[in-house]
């Protein structure tokens, strides 16, 4: 596992009420999901990313607003059309 080092300022912590392990498990989320909501990666990636289950992650995306369905209209039409 890579370690990477990020400076931020001390206020930051503060500002969101978070102590600095809450808030990079914060930010590894947060990432995880938007990269999941762009198309970029999986959900399996992305739970990895976040450090949860897939279950857990799914429920994450659920207080991020993010549909936990990444198709299009017509790529879901297309699923299901497929499906018979």
């Amino acid at each position: 596992m890579q370690t990477i080092h990020i400076e931020l300022p001390d206020t930051i912590f503060s500002a969101l009420r978070k102590a600095p392990p809450e808030f990079v498990q914060e930010m590894r989320i947060a990432a995880a999901v938007k990269w999941y909501e762009l198309g970029e990666i999986s959900q399996e990636k992305a739970a990895e990313i976040a450090g949860l289950h897939r279950a857990d992650f799914i429920n994450t995306l659920t207080r991020y607003r993010v549909s936990v369905l990444q198709y299009t209209a017509p790529e879901l039409a297309e699923e299901l059309a497929n499906a018979d």
